[in-house]
């Protein structure tokens, strides 16, 4: 909330729990949401994220094969019986690019990886990079690096400083809602382990921390494949950053 006060941020809890919300509803809210904000605004600050939720609004969404009838739902059966484990076994094997840089605690995300590898006898990741949809804006990209030992501190701290402003609580009144794709993510999959008797809540967090840094590992592995990212040191000046910035928009213009 403090962060929210002087500067307006869109996309911010807008939509429930309940709502199926995929990267393509994304993808197009945003889109929207951009050309209304350049009708007064010169410049647009996108500020995340997974990379491919980032991708998808600055080239656009690859195009995937049809999936097969019924490979879902055998996946699911393999969720429900085997666990998350099987899934990553199973894209591991069949698309190791793909399986170093996803989510591998989102069981949702997996399932989609794996049934498009065995709907079309290829890997996932062979669909990636396809030629991109032309956006009415050209993206500078800016990233921002720390040493992994910093990078790593900060996600505990922030984990904590989480806890500490109610995480635990929220987890508790979305426990009706503990099957729901937006819930299955990290942080809120570890404490619903912890409300239903299955380890303790020090665990719980502990377990948060880890798949965080393994999240920001992967989402790191993602942008660092991109060449037009401009990376800068956590700790350069905020004024030769803005210097750097300005120089690269005079050459796109």
């Amino acid at each position: 909330p403090d962060e929210q006060k002087n500067i307006p941020h869109h996309f911010v809890q807008h939509i429930s729990v309940v709502t199926p919300y995929s990267v393509g509803n994304f993808e197009a809210e945003a889109l929207q949401k951009i050309n209304e904000l350049h009708n007064t605004h010169e410049t647009v600050i996108l500020v995340g994220g997974s990379g491919l939720y980032t991708q998808a609004v600055l080239r656009g969404l690859d195009t995937f094969p049809k999936v097969l009838t019924g490979i879902r739902e055998k996946l699911n059966r393999v969720f429900e019986e085997k666990g998350i484990t099987a899934l990553q076994a199973q894209l591991k094997e069949l698309d190791p690019d793909y399986y170093h840089i996803i989510d591998l605690q989102n069981p949702h995300r997996l399932i989609r990886a794996l049934e498009v590898c065995l709907s079309s006898g290829k890997p996932y990741s062979s669909y990636l990079g396809q030629p991109k949809a032309v956006r009415p804006f050209i993206p500078l990209v800016v990233g921002l690096k720390a040493d992994r030992e910093i990078l790593y501190q900060r996600i505990n701290t922030r984990v904590d400083q989480m806890m500490v402003h109610g995480l635990l609580e929220e987890v508790k009144q979305l426990l009706p809602y503990i099957d729901y794709n937006a819930l299955q993510t990290v942080g809120y999959q570890e404490l619903f382990e912890f409300l239903k008797g299955k380890c303790s809540l020090e665990t719980a967090v502990d377990e948060i921390k880890k798949n965080t840094r393994r999240f920001a590992k992967r989402q790191l592995t993602w942008y660092r494949k991109s060449t037009d990212v401009l990376w800068f040191d956590y700790q350069t000046p905020h004024k030769e950053i803005a210097i750097a910035l300005e120089k690269q928009v005079d050459l796109l213009k």
